[in-house]
């Protein structure tokens, strides 16, 4: 009997340290997300300072932490939509686009959560059928110095 409450007790860490893995991935997931989210909201933004700036200096970013002075010759803009595909857009335009991948992201945000959610319910579940199964099976009487109501 104590070597199959042992490897129980294997059976549920197994199934603990699996749901430790989700629940992480799903954090990181969810990080990303949220780390693109605020770029394109931040990105959303600074168009709206692109607005009536034909013939505006500007720093345009070269790299990481580079950027040149520029000089704006036109509103339009080229919008990479994937693929390497290169096309103008207006700022609304573009505005519009950031927007739809902003609502795109949040619904990814909100189906994480939502797996988030789920796996802590499914935690909480298992170790209530695994409190459960103890103290049906806790056959220490009153008094007596007994384990079964740790578990």
């Amino acid at each position: 009997m104590a070597e199959n409450n042992e490897q129980e007790q294997q059976e549920l860490l197994f199934r603990f340290s699996i749901y430790e893995q989700q629940i992480k991935q799903l954090q990181q997931q969810l990080e990303a997300i949220e780390k693109g989210i605020v770029e394109l909201t931040s990105l959303n933004f600074g168009l709206d300072d692109l607005v009536g700036g034909k013939d505006k200096e500007i720093f345009a970013p070269m790299g990481k932490g580079i950027f040149v002075k520029a000089k704006l010759i036109s509103e339009e803009l080229n919008v990479d939509i994937g693929e390497g595909n290169i096309i103008k857009k207006s700022i609304p335009e573009t505005k519009e686009l950031i927007e739809e991948q902003i609502k795109k992201l949040e619904q990814v945000k909100k189906e994480l959560e939502d797996n988030l959610e789920d796996l802590g319910k499914e935690i909480m579940n298992m170790m209530g059928q695994e409190e459960h199964k103890h103290s049906d099976n806790c056959q220490c009487q009153e008094g007596e110095e007994c384990g079964c109501e740790g578990d």
